[in-house]
């Protein structure tokens, strides 16, 4: 009678539910992606990512239920399709838009069914069913019974079904909701009508779905906070209110730490001498938790320290104490297979493996939060990461309710990931996505936890951004193409750059798009992309000394939809720059940062970083050096003699030789242990005028110690510059410089106040000069025959630079107030029209010429300074060598690049 009761049941509950059939199901086959990655082929359709889904807290008894379960599109979520066969199969866990899910299209509401049998050793236990995430709101029944509602695409959530469980075989069936932009909910990038940067989007189950048995008391979350000052592990088990709880650090399986506890209240594990994480070294600690009850659980975590601190007069974030520069890419997490979902572990972890390689320390995880298993490989990896908050959509106020689900998966987001060593940064808001009480949402932040940085709005400077309301611990800037700040650091907070770059590549046949690619700046080829990247990302280093910058994100690791700006094709299958050369800056821009390179062949100037004398600078007078405020009121000589060319070593080239600006040929150099400028006097000069560059000792900048006195190091005192091992005191401060852009920018000179003209040094047109012509900037041939106006055109009264006085302008002869310039690359004569772009677009630093030669000088454009000022095809640009335009070609550039400065032809 009870089966036929349940028979009935089952029939009418059939009859009821809306869009589903009771047909055949057919065989299932994923449909081939678009794109295949390197792992399209190896994803299992019986058990897909086979993996404990949750390092952080781990079980030794577990069943996976991914693979394939059943699917039905439907019109609403109120009558489960329980004992009913759904006309279609869907492969767990890849959201539904994606090709290896076997749908590969977007529902609104939808079904999954599956069934199950719990494992008869798992007797007497309780069972939980646990989902890593679902998109975006689920309803569970297991056997008919609904388990609860739960609401956010982000994070996971569990259930204990024991009750509804039966002997044998056992049905699951989730209902999902996925409005996507129709509603107001975080969503990230993902758009119903994608295209540009929004993406196709992630729908229904898209991590990993499992059982596992636990005790009545048990454990759900472990919170850990290293201690790093107390050489302790602060721990919070979240679980069974009321437990005593046992916790044991173990390193290399040995017990270093054990204490006791209770659930839901802080305690200590003491780690004695503890091996700190970091990208250099990312060490993990084993963790073994019990319950007195008799539940226990594995996890992990990395003693680090994550603060902020004034280092070399600068504010800095801070890893264990010291200030490491944070290098990283902006990853979207998106796969041409799987979407949001990696097509394997192999895949997830590759990403983070090639960025590392790379010679990145970072990763900004955009506006995107990933699965347990990503977070595991970024500890275990070694990379930093910056966690955006999923926007809610761009464009449009978030009503009530979308700031309600807003905050409360924000609010998820932050105590899921207490536990994860690599995350050292919070970002709530991107460019204003979504944006509403910034303030606010920064403090609420902050107060869910204080042990990390928080952002309030990555590229606060741009876009659809509130104004900034001041609190956080982060300024943060977006500069497409750049590298460029909009602002400097505060006394509060350190400066960040959250998005730059964005260079592209077309690849052929590795596209997800034909003709509707986007990229901030195509270049024509491998070679030109990774000369570009160089390029760019070279000029990191003067924005770190000389504007405070402490962290940079390069947009991408790959190539995203449309997007095509990678690293990487889409696919993975093809690397678009040579990655050794990326990798060779990348280092670069670091090891500058902690002051151990120094950028030679540019000019700089050395900045005390002793606290209340940060205004002062290393100068030579008379010939001996000394420390002296220097601002930009301050005179052409002052400028000119704190200013030096930095040149490798002359005793030693892995070390450095300071040469003054304006004394061609005299060195810095110490002599009786005072510091002075000298020319070669033989002897022991070019070891005294060595210096080796060392981290700052102060924390901080950098510190040169002598090649040929090792443990004795350039300082101040008394506004004398010496020669000094450490007396003590103030000496780490004193004997630490910030290695900071040149006060004075040219390094040719040209005559101010006089007419000049520019004449063509490339070979075979070298009697053509540049003069402007109906407004434009060109090159013609010209002479002494030529018409007085063509020689007029063709001359310029050279001006101190409009936008900085150490560098040029160039006014017309003929028509004064007139400045050559340039605008959208190309250059003209345009009237000063009084604003600072103008200022600076007229504005060109005198260079040594780049092709050499004697009365020749190359012109670097003063807001753009990897460009220069080149002649193509008659016509005249500011160029970059190798660049996307056609005028950016590599051959002839320097010879392009370099003009003869001649008295002015028309007088």
């Amino acid at each position: 009678m009870r089966r036929l009761m349940l028979a009935v049941a089952l029939i009418a509950t059939a009859l009821l539910a809306p869009s589903v059939s009771a047909q055949a199901v057919a065989e299932f086959a994923p449909k081939t992606p678009r794109l295949p990655t390197p792992w399209s082929n190896q994803v299992s359709t019986t058990n897909p990512l086979p993996e404990y889904p949750r390092p952080q807290l781990t079980r030794t008894q577990w069943q996976s239920l991914n693979g394939i379960w059943q699917f039905a599109p439907t019109t609403n979520l109120d009558n489960p399709p329980t004992g009913t066969t759904l006309n279609e199969e869907v492969l767990v866990p890849y959201p539904i838009e994606s090709a290896l899910s076997g749908i590969e299209r977007h529902e609104e509401r939808m079904y999954y069914r599956r069934t199950f049998t719990v494992p008869q050793a798992w007797s007497g236990q309780r069972v939980q069913l646990n989902f890593g995430a679902v998109m975006w709101q689920s309803k569970v029944w297991v056997n008919g019974t609904l388990l609860g509602t739960h609401e956010g695409g982000y994070d996971a959530f569990s259930y204990d079904i024991t009750t509804a469980l039966r002997a044998g075989s056992n049905e699951i069936i989730v209902g999902v909701w996925a409005p996507v932009d129709t509603q107001d909910i975080p969503l990230g990038k993902q758009r119903l009508n994608r295209g540009g940067i929004w993406y196709t989007p992630t729908s229904g189950i898209w991590q990993t779905a499992w059982l596992e048995p636990t005790n009545a008391a048990r454990i759900t979350r472990l919170d850990t906070i290293p201690n790093v000052a107390a050489s302790a592990l602060d721990l919070t088990v979240q679980g069974t209110a009321g437990q005593t709880v046992t916790a044991q650090v173990l390193q290399n399986g040995q017990l270093v730490g054990q204490a006791t506890g209770t659930t839901g209240t802080q305690f200590r594990i003491p780690v004695p001498n503890p091996r700190l994480w970091s990208p250099d070294d990312p060490y993990l600690y084993d963790l073994k938790v019990t319950l007195a009850g008799g539940d226990t659980v594995g996890g992990y975590f990395g003693m680090r320290s994550v603060g902020k601190a004034t280092l070399g007069g600068v504010l800095r974030p801070t890893l264990n104490g010291k200030f490491v520069y944070q290098l990283g890419t902006l990853d979207q997490g998106y796969w041409p297979d799987g979407l949001s979902t990696a097509p394997t572990d192999e895949a997830l972890r590759f990403d983070l493996e090639q960025q590392k390689a790379l010679g990145f320390n970072m990763v900004r995880k955009h506006i995107k939060v990933e699965s347990a298993r990503w977070f595991y490989w970024a500890d275990k990896l070694g990379l930093m990461v910056w966690q955006d908050m999923p926007a809610l959509v761009a464009g449009r106020n978030a009503s009530a309710t979308g700031q309600a689900r807003y905050e409360t998966e924000l609010r998820r987001l932050i105590d899921n990931h207490k536990g994860i060593t690599s995350i050292i940064q919070w970002i709530p808001f991107n460019e204003g996505w979504g944006e509403y009480d910034a303030g606010r949402i920064t403090d609420l932040v902050k107060s869910l936890d204080p042990t990390r940085l928080v952002n309030h709005n990555s590229g606060s400077n741009c876009c659809d951004s509130d104004p900034d309301p001041g609190n956080g611990d982060i300024i943060d800037d977006h500069m497409y193409v750049g590298p460029a700040v909009a602002r400097a650091p505060s006394s509060t907070r350190v400066l960040q750059l959250g998005e730059y770059g964005g260079l592209g590549l077309h690849v052929p046949e590795h596209e997800w798009s034909s003709g509707n690619t986007f990229a901030y700046e195509m270049l024509p080829t491998s070679e030109a992309l990774t000369n570009r990247y160089v390029q760019i990302t070279s000029q990191l280093t003067d924005l770190i000394t000389g504007s405070g910058l402490s962290g940079s994100v390069y947009t991408e690791p790959t190539d995203v939809e449309d997007e095509i700006n990678g690293f990487f094709t889409y696919d993975r299958q093809v690397r678009k720059m040579d990655f050794a050369k990326v990798r060779e800056v990348n280092l670069k821009v670091i090891a500058a940062a902690k002051g151990t390179v120094l950028p030679t062949g540019k000019l700089a100037s050395l900045q005390v970083t002793t606290t209340g004398l940060t205004t002062r600078y290393l100068r030579h007078a008379n010939g001996l050096a000394a420390t002296e405020v220097v601002n930009t009121a301050s005179s052409k000589g002052l400028k000119q003699d704190s200013t030096f060319w930095v040149r490798p070593g002359l005793a030693d080239a892995a070390c450095y030789s300071f040469e003054s600006r304006n004394f061609p040929g005299q060195y810095l150099r110490h002599f009786n242990n005072r510091i002075q400028k000298d020319a070669n006097t033989g002897g022991t000069f070019t070891a005294d005028a060595t210096f080796c560059a060392r981290e700052g000792l102060s924390g901080g900048g950098t510190s040169l110690e002598s090649k040929n006195l090792p443990g004795r190091y350039l300082r101040h005192r008394n506004a004398e510059v010496w020669l000094d091992s450490d007396t003590g005191g103030s000496f780490r401060e004193d004997a630490t410089w910030n290695v900071v852009p040149g006060w004075w920018r040219s390094g040719a000179d040209l005559a101010e106040g006089q007419t000049r003209s520019f004449r063509v040094t490339t070979a075979g047109y070298t009697n053509r000069y540049l003069r402007h012509q109906d407004g434009a900037a060109r090159t013609d041939v010209i002479d002494a025959a030529s018409p007085l106006q063509a020689r007029q055109d063709a001359s310029f009264v050279i001006r101190a630079g409009l936008a900085e006085s150490s560098c040029y302008s160039l006014e017309s002869r003929n028509f004064p107030g007139q400045f050559l310039r340039h605008r959208g690359y190309r250059i003209y004569k345009d009237p000063n029209d009084g604003t600072s772009t103008f200022a600076k677009d007229a504005t060109f630093c005198a260079q040594p010429p780049r092709a050499g030669g004697t009365g020749n000088v190359s012109l670097q454009s003063f807001n753009y300074p990897t460009h220069y000022v080149r002649h193509a095809n008659e016509l005249v640009y500011i160029a970059v060598a190798g660049g996307a335009n056609p005028w950016d070609g590599a051959g002839s550039y320097d010879a392009d690049t370099t003009w003869t400065d001649t008295p002015g032809l028309g007088g």
